[in-house]
């Protein structure tokens, strides 16, 4: 695979990835939780990053920058496959996950805290799916995704390097 289509999948699959779970938060009315939210910002890293390697593969393709990208992106999006991995755990029961959204009863310091926490609203719970496609929660789809994206990376990255070893 070239780094300009290693580029541009890994761009095109990122885009694809969080627009999925704006739609579903848009559309589907999926509210996410602590740890859904957490799982965005790997894609808001790194999908500007993969504008600016498709940009720069597209204008000069053997780039040593265009290989150093690529291999942000394949760790960046290794990051965000582990920060899937963990919710997912929390959603099957494997470890427990913060207490602020699993439910877990913090006791209040004072009455002025436990009036402050019924302004708050309720909180979307991390440990529970809102969803399961073909038996997995968004989180397990986000665990394959981000592999799926970190992996056409760093074959970009070593197709880079090839050039230059």
């Amino acid at each position: 695979m070239t780094t300009r289509r290693s580029a541009l999948a890994v761009l095109v699959l990122a885009v694809l990835a969080i627009g999925g779970a704006w739609y579903s938060q848009l559309v589907w009315h999926l509210e996410p939780c602590e740890l859904c939210l957490l799982q965005r910002w790997p894609y808001y890293v790194g999908v500007p990053i993969a504008v600016l390697t498709f940009a720069l593969a597209f204008r000069a393709e053997e780039s040593p920058v265009v290989a150093w990208l690529l291999g942000l992106l394949a760790l960046i999006f290794l990051v965000s496959a582990g920060l899937a991995a963990y919710h997912a755990g929390v959603e099957w029961g494997l470890w427990p996950g913060p207490s602020a959204c699993t439910g877990q009863y913090v006791a209040p310091a004072s009455t002025d805290d436990f009036l402050k926490s019924l302004d708050s609203g309720p909180s979307v719970r991390c440990d529970e799916a809102a969803i399961r496609i073909l038996g997995l929660s968004l989180a397990g789809w986000n665990v394959l995704a981000s592999l799926a994206i970190a992996a056409v990376a760093a074959l970009g990255t070593k197709s880079a390097t090839a050039r230059y070893i």
